[in-house]
């Protein structure tokens, strides 16, 4: 469970985020909102990317100011441009890169490569330039290296926008299939219709929290 107790976050006295308090527990949350509304800024809260400025977030029983790197092995985050994530040359050498660090034996390491690069149908691109890869590949592998990590949650910051539509329908059933927990910023009103719960943030602030049929309905007013 993911909790936001009386939250505020402000940089250099601009209020981003105001006194959010949220408790999120179910398996797919969707966030939606105008740009500059605070979303991507949440989303950084949640695994201590950013901290708050005021008030409390936590993750279980984890305080994420004073537990920033058990956070982040507990949430995992994909950025929205996967090229952010790419850190290494070849397809199987990024993939195995946070396992290394992990310090997880050669044998092992390789095993777990194959195994979820072949899941995600990436194997037969291995020993590929990472960066020569699809928006879509791209896009799951990032997914695929953060899976590999074992994180209770997973956060996304709009995965599908820089993607065509082959690419992107790929993604999102990719999301809908996780066995974690995923929390998803998006613009995608047909993908997030799906979900268990929306949160509709304007100027730093929750305007709505509730089923998607009605959180979606008062977003498309609110942009009218």
């Amino acid at each position: 469970m993911i909790e936001f107790k009386e939250v505020s976050l402000s940089f250099d006295n601009n209020p981003i985020l105001k006194e959010i308090n949220l408790t999120l527990s179910e398996s797919r949350i969707g966030i939606i909102g105008c740009n500059g509304g605070g979303k991507s800024s949440m989303i950084r809260l949640i695994n201590a990317l950013l901290l708050p400025t005021s008030g409390e977030v936590w993750v279980d029983d984890l305080l994420t100011k004073k537990n920033k790197k058990q956070v982040r092995q507990q949430v995992g985050f994909v950025f929205q441009n996967p090229d952010n994530q790419i850190v290494m040359p070849t397809v199987a050498e990024d993939f195995a890169f946070g396992l290394k660090n992990q310090g997880m034996d050669k044998s092992t390491r390789f095993a777990t490569t194959e195994l979820i690069l072949k899941r995600y149908g990436l194997w037969e691109f291995r020993d590929h330039p990472a960066y020569l890869l699809s928006g879509g590949q791209k896009q799951l592998l990032a997914i695929a290296g953060v899976i590999a990590m074992q994180p209770k949650y997973i956060i996304f910051d709009e995965p599908t926008t820089l993607l065509d539509l082959r690419n992107k329908r790929l993604i999102e059933k990719t999301i809908q299939t996780l066995e974690q927990s995923a929390i998803v910023v998006s613009h995608d009103l047909q993908f997030l219709a799906h979900f268990d719960r929306i949160i509709v943030l304007d100027e730093g602030q929750v305007k709505y929290d509730g089923k998607p049929k009605e959180a979606l309905a008062f977003y498309e007013a609110l942009m009218t």
